[in-house]
């Protein structure tokens, strides 16, 4: 069944995947998940606002670390995050993924 927003897309995803493992005990699961939502490019500080607005619906705290600013909701084993990856973290990836390729390691 086609559905036209991908929020909906998602619930329905998730409801069908519970449901499936739930009648399906043979299959095995992971320990946990994480379902991820990151904050849309833009410019540092949007991309923080973006995260603060998300923590106070969730009642959250939000975490800074590496350049990633983050806050997160837990059920049980299963948590969503939101992230924002911020500049400067967004420039060192690319300045280490610059290399891909440019250097092949010595397998002896």
């Amino acid at each position: 069944m086609p559905v036209a927003h991908p929020r909906l897309h998602l619930i329905i995803g998730l409801h069908a995947l519970a449901g499936f493992l739930e009648v399906r005990p043979d299959i095995p699961t992971p320990d946990g998940v994480i379902v991820h939502h990151f904050i849309p490019r833009a410019d540092d500080a949007d991309m923080r606002a973006g995260i603060e607005h998300l923590a106070a619906l969730l009642g959250t705290p939000v975490d800074s670390d590496g350049g990633h600013v983050t806050t997160s909701l837990t059920f049980g084993p299963v948590e969503y995050r939101a992230v924002a990856i911020l500049s400067a973290a967004r420039a060192r990836y690319a300045a280490h993924d610059s290399y891909r390729g440019c250097v092949t390691p010595d397998t002896h």
